[in-house]
């Protein structure tokens, strides 16, 4: 498939196709929540490694997670001093999140705001998206669409060829993930954003 427009992109994202486009960190793969398991097909990734909800905004995500009114101060004081950004909270999931974007029910969902104006005019069209990076299970995440369309001939990915001719999009480091476990943060991963705990 050749790399696609926006539109199209957004287009077949919202006919429940798999699609690749920048973020902040590394590109995505992403689909509808309900259609999660097409992105396990597609990079062959084990279903005990859960997908990310990737919305375009903080508010977005209040239907997906589920807390007391303390537990989501504290996570909304901690989303307004890094989102957008390069931050994965993984939080209590709600019954709203598609049993597909985590196969081993472990209760709890991750959730970014990408700080990438073109990854979020996106989501602003299609909604929240489980997303996770475009690459095979156990490679390397791919940084270039011209490659992800290589490699993923199959899904639309989004042309960014002119943006790419003076640099990458993105800064190439995977988000920090950090997990609420009740009484504070759990640093899960160490990426491209230090948390002051």
């Amino acid at each position: 498939m050749p790399l696609v427009t926006a539109a199209a992109l957004v287009d077949q994202a919202n006919n429940g196709q798999v699609v690749s486009f920048p973020t902040d960190t590394v590109p995505a793969l992403a689909a509808q929540p309900d259609a999660a398991p097409l992105i396990y097909q597609l990079k062959r990734r084990s279903p005990d490694k859960p997908l990310i909800l990737m919305t375009a905004s903080l508010p977005e995500i209040w239907d997906y997670v589920v807390g007391s009114e303390t537990e989501k101060a504290q996570w909304q004081a901690i989303a307004q001093q890094y989102w957008p950004g390069a931050l994965t909270l993984v939080l209590p999931a709600s019954e709203k999140v598609s049993a597909a974007m985590n196969p081993t029910n472990s209760g709890t969902i991750g959730v970014r705001v990408p700080d990438l104006a073109l990854a979020q005019g996106i989501l602003r069209e299609t909604g929240p998206l489980a997303t996770t990076s475009a690459n095979r299970s156990g490679s390397d995440p791919l940084e270039w669409m011209a490659a992800i369309a290589k490699e993923f001939p199959e899904i639309p990915v989004l042309d960014c060829t002119t943006q790419e001719r003076t640099s990458k999009i993105g800064s190439g480091q995977p988000s920090t993930v950090a997990q609420w476990t009740g009484s504070g943060w759990r640093i899960l991963r160490q990426g491209a954003v230090s948390l002051n705990l």
